[in-house]
């Protein structure tokens, strides 16, 4: 059975696994569905389409499903999809998408720390960091194991590829290519994420090819479309440079 503080107020229409525990105070609207192992503590609301998924923590304040901040939201259902093993700290806000994809997704094993807030439509990848107070606006793509720094605006329909940090305090209102470490005013490429990418394993070869990539894109006096066309032609045939090559390619923002 559930554990469910007396003072919670839980609509009986959600489904609640038997061994979620729900803190004082917190609101559980309808059509909420709540996976086991996961714990709500107290004063939280979870809001009507909310999905949240096994062994999930949310803490105090914290705020999932509302309706998405976008004049043109008529009303249509949607839902906020979190996947397992993520941890939502004190007063995050998650946003319900939109007509435009239905949904606002956030995935598994993630941390997202006090005050961030993802909004409509947003798509948020696996084992990705949120520092404090980072806000987006709606229809971002954060891809896997992007870490983003403190105090950070991301400008609505920027993606940040896989592997990527971004500093702290710094604006984003272009997309941010994988793998790199990004910061400055404007934001750009300072390197590579070296340090995530011994953490996680990177082979020597597949960072010196990574690092070729780039000193083509950033530092050899190439317009984008040249870089990109030596890449395509060079020997750097690796799954990490298609990744750059094909997200260079398909950036609709265009890159930082």
């Amino acid at each position: 059975m559930a554990i469910i503080d007396s003072r919670a107020v839980v609509s009986p229409k959600a489904e609640i696994a038997e061994d979620v525990e729900i803190g004082p105070f917190s609101i559980i609207e309808a059509d909420v569905i709540i996976e086991s192992g996961t714990r709500i503590s107290s004063c939280s609301l979870i809001a009507s389409g909310s999905r949240i998924g096994k062994n999930c923590s949310i803490s105090h304040g914290a705020v999932i499903g509302t309706l998405p901040q976008d004049l043109k939201f008529g009303g249509e259902y949607t839902t906020v999809q979190i996947g397992e093993n993520t941890v939502i700290r004190e007063f995050c806000t998650i946003n319900r998408g939109t007509k435009a994809t239905h949904i606002t997704f956030v995935g598994s094993h993630c941390l997202l720390m006090i005050y961030s807030h993802i909004a409509h439509d947003c798509h948020i990848g696996n084992n990705v960091i949120l520092a404090n107070s980072v806000n987006m606006g709606g229809h971002v793509v954060i891809e896997d194991y992007v870490i983003v720094g403190g105090v950070v605006p991301i400008h609505q329909f920027v993606r940040i590829g896989k592997h990527s940090f971004i500093g702290g305090g710094f604006r984003v209102d272009r997309d941010v290519p994988p793998y790199i470490l990004a910061a400055g005013y404007p934001l750009k490429y300072m390197g590579l994420n070296i340090v995530g990418l011994k953490r996680r394993n990177f082979s020597k070869e597949s960072l010196a090819a990574i690092k070729s990539a780039y000193r083509l894109i950033y530092q050899a006096n190439l317009n984008r479309s040249q870089a990109l066309e030596q890449i395509k032609n060079s020997d750097l045939k690796t799954p990490e440079v298609d990744d750059i090559y094909n997200f260079i390619i398909n950036s609709e923002r265009g890159i930082i």
